[in-house]
Parts: structure tokens; C-alpha cells; sequence
């Protein structure tokens, strides 16, 4: 199955566009597989990128977040000394890896370390998005959130 049918989405979600382009997109065997990398939940709101960028140095990749995307691309040194290889298993290639970011997704770090990228992320949701309760006539209804304290 290669498609997906979203329409029982469109009759309750409104304004999920780039949800459905996202899981299209998703479908392409075009996807990038070099470098590997990890995705990790560290906790409710936080979250690890971690890249394996063997032979790479820290000057060779430029890290680039902007609104919806984390951009990470490694272009690699052209040595001035031509070496021949008996076995080339090691990948010295120059790569792009793009990321999307959920809303309110936020880089807040990274490192490099023996070959290791690790890029941290964390959700901040502004006080002003999160739920809040609504008073129907101006009313809080109080039974309600007492019966949701006892539970």
C-alpha cells in the first residue's frame, strides 16, 4: 500500500496539511540512509538526536534549525594527498539530513564527541496554548473538577 486515504482526517482535523504531506513524503525510497542516526525520548519534552559522523571534524558540518526544520549537512575535506584503498568501508562522503520539527520544537544544544554528533531537543509549549478550562455563562463547573480530583 503506498497511498494513504485522509479523508476521515479532513471531516474532524482541521488544519493537519502538513501532517498529511508529511506522511506522503514519508512513503519516498529516496530517503537519505547515510549518516545513521538515532532519534531518543529522554523525557516528556525532551528529545536526542544522535549521529554517527566517523572521520568527520567538528569544522566539516553546519547545524542549521529554522522554524520547522533541523538542517544538518557535513562536507568533507578533499585531502591533498591521493590515497589508494585496498578496502574502502569507512563512508567519507558529504551528506545532507533534514529533519521536521514539531510546533514548538526547540534546538537547545549540540556536541561532537569521538565521532558522535548528539543534538538535544525540547518541546516548550507557551502558557498561552496550553489547555485551559472554559466557563460556560461564566461559570466554573465545580462538580466536575471535583469528581476529576477524586479519580
Amino acid at each position: 500500500m503506498r497511498t494513504f486515504d485522509l479523508t476521515p482526517l479532513y471531516r474532524s482535523a482541521i488544519g493537519f496539511d502538513r501532517l498529511a504531506q508529511m506522511l506522503n513524503d514519508s512513503h519516498r525510497s529516496d530517503q537519505p540512509s547515510y549518516p545513521p542516526y538515532n532519534i531518543e525520548l529522554v523525557s516528556e519534552d525532551q528529545y536526542r538526536i544522535v549521529m554517527a559522523l566517523a572521520g568527520f571534524d567538528r569544522s566539516e558540518i553546519d547545524i542549521t534549525s529554522e522554524r520547522d526544520s533541523l538542517v544538518v549537512i557535513g562536507r568533507k575535506q578533499k585531502d591533498s594527498q591521493e590515497k589508494t584503498f585496498l578496502h574502502r568501508g569507512i563512508a567519507f562522503r558529504d551528506f545532507e539530513q533534514r529533519f521536521q520539527l514539531a510546533n514548538h520544537v526547540k534546538v537547545t544544544g549540540a556536541s561532537f564527541d569521538n565521532g558522535i554528533l548528539t543534538i538535544e531537543l525540547v518541546r516548550e509549549v507557551p502558557e498561552a496554548l496550553k489547555a485551559r478550562k472554559i466557563a460556560i455563562d461564566g461559570v466554573v463547573n465545580h462538580t466536575a473538577l471535583e469528581q476529576k480530583a477524586a479519580a
